[in-house]
């Protein structure tokens, strides 16, 4: 399916559109500096693998800022624009040290000396220069947040602010550097934050906890402090009413401000630069879209934007909005709210895709949201379609009206794809994303067996030729669907999968434990049951259909030695099965490697799927 060196020397147009897609430079929404908003930082895919680069908005010169054999994308400029922060793990471990470059070039330096290296688990940066506030999370010590105030000599160290075995993290640093909110989950449920607010010698300033006194679990998120000094207001994220929404919280007299907006899915915020208004982010049935709410007025005034997908918005000093847009159809753009594009990447650009439809499903759960392709050409087609069912990752995640090159491949060789945001998923209100506690996995099967029935029913999908495909989550339900659906599924494509859940327990990242903790109700020694009906392991013996699996060698939150344990299993009952091992983490940030992958995908699928009845 791949060309070679010499196909691509030609220029594009011996190259197939589902190639162009993942060739085509993408730019990230470019990240500016807080006191230097001319000053900024993206990440491009431009070199072939996914880098950061700087920005001058002023000259308009862009600077290839980090190069490594596995790409880099986990990075912000400090508040005075001198400095970019990128985070340097091994080969996608994710597993590493903060390092800091000038912002006009020079060496990388060690940009907290005296921190070992971990996961990391969050960065505030203080305007001053000097203040630095580190999160991390390493298996011997849990959560760690440590305060550092730079002299300017290298030679300031680490104190050590907050301590927990529980998850937690940095959510940010208040404008004047005299405030830090805290994420934590000490409570033990590691889907429902609290928050804690505390002085920079780790002392307490205020609480904020919903997790508390009664029987329904709510989660809590920073948003941001106000951007004005001495402003104690700090903008939170709330479940209260059975959905994300914004509110203000007076940290030093405990006032909360709640903003009724009557919008009816998740909503997100952050503040506009003078602290005056608030930038409104609305997700709503796999769409999004824009407002601008004055703070002084109550007013909520729609920004407008195109239909599909905003995946990222941030306001400027002169008061427009940039953001991302994309829909299923279309690829993404960074726009602005004064018109036009604000970063185009030079060379090729990708080809269209086609759009998605709406469609609902009656489900075990509740109503079930899926957004279906077709290829062109196909609507009104009498004939069932091979459709490939891909499933999200996450789970706390949504698949949405947004451009992605890999249905988009599918598309275009001629299948159907169906995307289901089953039970777990966000976007639907709390209660959906939270019905996944004890039956991990099985719940969401279920929701995919009833798309499923519609797909065939409906005469989209042809029975016998259904691929059931996703990656990280979504692979592990792949091989959790293939054992425990048999039947249903003549392909099965998994990529960076959880396939032996109790193994994959034991060797994961600490944050991904405490996560598996929550949604299962214990370690896989207090509830060994539950683990073994959620271990797409249990019903090995039990799949039919031939398995492709994907994974990254060094990836540390679906392991490799678990997914060999269940490699190992299809291999002695001589179940039909492919592996490919690549070097790299949860996934690739290399153009050639995903192109690789996809290419080998497609024709796996072609290689087993039977023939059109």
């Amino acid at each position: 399916m791949s060309e070679t060196g010499a196909e691509k020397a030609t220029g594009s147009e011996s190259m197939p559109d589902w190639e162009k897609r993942f060739r085509a430079p993408r730019v990230s929404l470019p990240d500016w500096a807080e006191d230097a908003p001319q000053r900024s930082l993206f990440a491009s895919n431009a070199t072939g693998t996914y880098e950061l680069y700087a920005w001058d908005r002023t000259t308009g010169a862009q600077r290839q800022a980090t190069d490594r054999p596995n790409g880099t994308t986990d990075g912000l400029l400090s508040p005075d624009g001198e400095w970019i922060w990128w985070f340097n793990d091994k080969d996608g471990d994710e597993f590493g040290v903060w390092l800091r470059q000038p912002f006009g070039g020079g060496p990388d330096e060690p940009a907290v000396p005296g921190l070992d290296a971990s996961y990391p688990a969050g960065l505030a940066l203080g305007r001053d220069g000097r203040t630095v506030v580190v999160g991390r999370s390493t298996d011997e010590e849990g959560s760690t947040i440590h305060v550092v105030r730079h002299d300017g000599t290298g030679g300031a160290a680490p104190v050590e602010v907050y301590r927990h075995r529980e998850s937690a993290g940095v959510g940010d640093l208040s404008h004047d550097g005299t405030l830090i909110a805290v994420e934590h989950t000490e409570h033990g449920d590691a889907m429902h934050s609290a928050l804690r607010v505390i002085r920079p010698d780790g002392s307490t300033v205020a609480e904020l906890d919903d997790t508390k006194g009664g029987t329904v679990e709510l989660g809590l998120e920073v948003l941001g402090f106000a951007p004005v000094d001495g402003d104690t207001r700090l903008l939170v994220g709330h479940q209260r009413r059975g959905r994300w929404e914004p509110m203000v919280w007076d940290v030093a007299s405990g006032e909360e401000s709640d903003l009724v907006l009557g919008l009816p899915g998740d909503v997100s915020a952050e503040w506009y630069p003078d602290g005056s208004a608030l930038l409104i982010a609305h997700g709503f049935e796999a769409r999004g879209e824009l407002f601008r709410y004055d703070l002084a007025s109550r007013e909520l005034t729609r920004i407008e934007t195109p239909t599909g997908s905003v995946s990222g918005a941030t306001a400027r000093p002169d008061g427009t909005v940039e953001y991302m847009w994309s829909s299923a159809a279309e690829p993404p753009v960074v726009r602005s709210t004064a018109g036009g594009v604000v970063l185009d990447p030079p060379g090729m650009k990708a080809p269209a895709s086609v759009p998605v439809e709406d469609v609902w499903v009656d489900g075990p759960g509740g109503r079930i949201h899926a957004l279906v392709q077709r290829p062109a050409g196909t609507a009104g087609s009498s004939g069932p379609l091979p459709t490939v069912f891909e499933v999200h990752g996450g789970p706390t995640w949504h698949d949405s009206d947004a451009f992605a090159a890999g249905p988009a491949a599918w598309v275009d060789h001629g299948y159907a794809v169906v995307r289901v945001n089953y039970r777990g998923s966000t976007g639907y209100g709390r209660e959906w994303t939270d019905a996944l506690k004890h039956r991990v996995g099985l719940i969401e099967l279920e929701d995919i067996a009833a798309v499923r029935e519609w797909a065939v029913t409906s005469g989209l999908a042809d029975p016998d030729r259904l691929v059931l495909a996703g990656g990280s989550w979504g692979g592990y339900l792949t091989l959790l669907g293939l054992g425990t659906q048999p039947d249903a599924w003549a392909v099965g494509l998994a990529a960076v999968p959880v396939a032996d859940y109790v193994t994959a327990y034991h060797d994961e990242m600490e944050a991904l434990k405490a996560m598996d903790r929550t949604l299962l109700g214990g370690t896989p020694e207090e509830v060994p049951e539950r683990f073994a009906a959620s271990s797409p392991l249990t019903y090995v013996d039990e799949v039919k259909a031939p398995v492709y699996i994907s994974a990254g060698v060094n990836d540390p939150r679906c392991p490799i030695r678990q997914v060999e344990n269940y490699v190992d299993r299809l291999a002695a009952r001589g179940a039909a099965h492919e592996v490919y091992r690549y070097d790299a983490g949860h996934g690739s940030l290399v153009v050639d490697e995903r192109i690789k992958q996809v290419a080998l995908e497609l024709e796996f699928a072609q290689r087993h799927l039977p023939a059109a009845g």
